[in-house]
């Protein structure tokens, strides 16, 4: 059993990072007690913003002597429960900012884990690079958040997951000692690759403080187009013959259907058509070249499809202002649905060359659950990954269509599972789908996972309840808000 906690951890937590660094009021906790989604509500005893590692590694240590959970965050853009503190206190990252080096031989960058992405992302164009990562909320998610997700976003296609871009780190371990691995190795098989155990692990094994990540030769030119297909299976054949001609240039194959497409023109504000066709699917291609070359080889890509078949229409962007507006109706897909009513979401992955078959199973049983539900599917086609989401039918009550999202797991989840795909492509495990693990993953890694927990958190203090059930852990029910308090000292 933990000991009571006392003032006397908060004093001390002050008096290392000052008073205005430990946040106990509720009005200045509340916003770390809740994730994007609203599903979820927790509690804390405070709110602390260390400065840098020294201070990251003093309050865990702190924490750990007086047996008290930590639950570290970035930027709280998190869409699974991960980030939801049930008690104990939350580390906030946001004060560790600063990018610490650039090296343009080496093609390296080293950030601090409160680096918001998009400042990642300019700090590399200003040395003439390129971070490829590239989210919807790249403006105010951090980059500490997005290793320990292992993001993906909409360049997974070229250049990788976060996990991909990771060469070195700095952690704060569970006991409050740093270890130190910022190295910028493409080579080293000096033993166990420990950074691999922290990326996507969700802050249960540790908490990244910095990061050295791979930067990439900025593009000299790109090449963004707007596809109308027939099919999903249209699209993925579409995909093969642009990723066979195209090999690395192709950057992006982001796939839409009818349905998200109209929510995104019903409800964005100045969205506009981008072909006048109306069509079953759609495609939004780009293309990224070392050469000036990338509209001239994309245009010519698109009319071999057209001419194929395989494309009833397409637009090719004529300016960046043009691309961007293409970019936009993709990363306003999950905002704009919330318009529709509710959301039943599943972040789910395939292999590449069975996603046209998982859309047509997937959307034909849940229709057949459920009359009139409306099948929101869309995502990244060239790694597999779908966001398969489900959006209540016309005139249903919002509360009850919640309700059956643990029914639609089940119908989703066991498709997925036997096309050996994952119920977690890139949004993570967290709270939400914790205890749909045990159903999907191989009992062997389960119990890994496990000892690998025990091994490196032995008193359970870091992100307790997240990834795998834990003794006390909050109930991983997700159509329902949590009730939870602020508990301020």
């Amino acid at each position: 059993m933990r000991p009571p906690v006392t003032h006397n951890l908060l004093d001390t937590l002050a008096a290392r990072l000052g008073p205005a660094h430990v946040l106990t009021d509720a009005a200045d906790i509340a916003p770390h007690l809740g994730e994007t989604r609203g599903l979820y509500h927790g509690e804390a005893l405070a709110v602390v913003r260390p400065r840098d590692t020294q201070e990251v590694a003093f309050v865990v240590g702190t924490c750990a002597a007086a047996r008290v959970p930590v639950v570290a965050h970035g930027g709280n853009t998190g869409l699974v429960g991960g980030g939801v503190p049930f008690g104990g206190v939350v580390i906030s990252l946001a004060r560790l900012d600063r990018v610490r080096a650039v090296d343009p031989l080496d093609a390296t960058i080293t950030v601090e884990a409160g680096c918001v992405l998009a400042n990642v992302q300019q700090a590399a164009d200003a040395a003439g690079m390129l971070f490829p990562l590239s989210l919807a909320s790249e403006g105010s998610c951090r980059i500490g958040g997005n290793l320990a997700t292992n993001a993906g976003g909409t360049a997974v296609l070229a250049y990788g997951n976060a996990r991909e871009l990771t060469l070195g780190l700095e952690v704060v371990l569970a006991d409050g000692q740093v270890w130190n691995g910022l190295h910028a190795l493409r080579k080293d098989n000096s033993g166990y690759d420990l950074k691999n155990l922290f990326v996507g692990s969700e802050g249960t094994l540790g908490i990244i403080t910095a990061a050295v990540l791979r930067l990439h030769p900025r593009p000299v030119s790109k090449a963004t187009a707007f596809l109308g297909l027939a099919s999903a299976r249209a699209a993925l054949e579409a995909f093969g013959r642009l990723r066979d001609r195209l090999g690395p240039r192709l950057t992006a194959f982001e796939y839409v259907p009818r349905f998200p497409l109209e929510v995104v023109l019903r409800h964005l504000p100045g969205a506009v058509r981008p072909l006048e066709g109306d069509h079953a699917a759609y495609a939004l291609v780009e293309v990224s070249s070392p050469a000036p070359d990338a509209p001239g080889e994309l245009e010519a890509r698109l009319g071999d499809l057209i001419e194929a078949g395989l494309v009833e229409d397409a637009v090719l962007a004529q300016s960046e202002a043009q691309g961007a507006a293409l970019w936009r109706l993709r990363e306003s897909l999950s905002e704009m649905q919330g318009y529709e009513g509710g959301s039943i979401k599943h972040d789910v992955s395939v292999p590449v060359s069975r996603v046209a078959e998982f859309l047509e199973r997937a959307s034909a049983a849940c229709e057949a659950a459920l009359p009139g539900v409306r099948v929101c599917a869309f995502g990244h086609f060239g790694d597999g990954n779908i966001h398969f989401n489900l959006t209540q039918p016309v005139g249903a009550e919002k509360a009850a269509f919640l309700a059956e999202w643990p029914r639609f797991n089940r119908i989703v989840h066991d498709i997925v599972h036997g096309m050996n795909g994952s119920i977690a492509a890139e949004h993570g495990v967290g709270l939400i789908k914790r205890d749909e693990l045990p159903r999907y993953k191989d009992p062997v890694a389960l119990d890994l996972m496990r000892r690998l927990k025990g091994a490196l958190d032995p008193l359970g203090i870091l992100n307790p309840g997240k990834v795998l059930a834990a003794e006390g852990a909050p109930e991983a029910f997700p159509a329902r808000t949590l009730p939870g308090k602020v508990t301020a000292a």
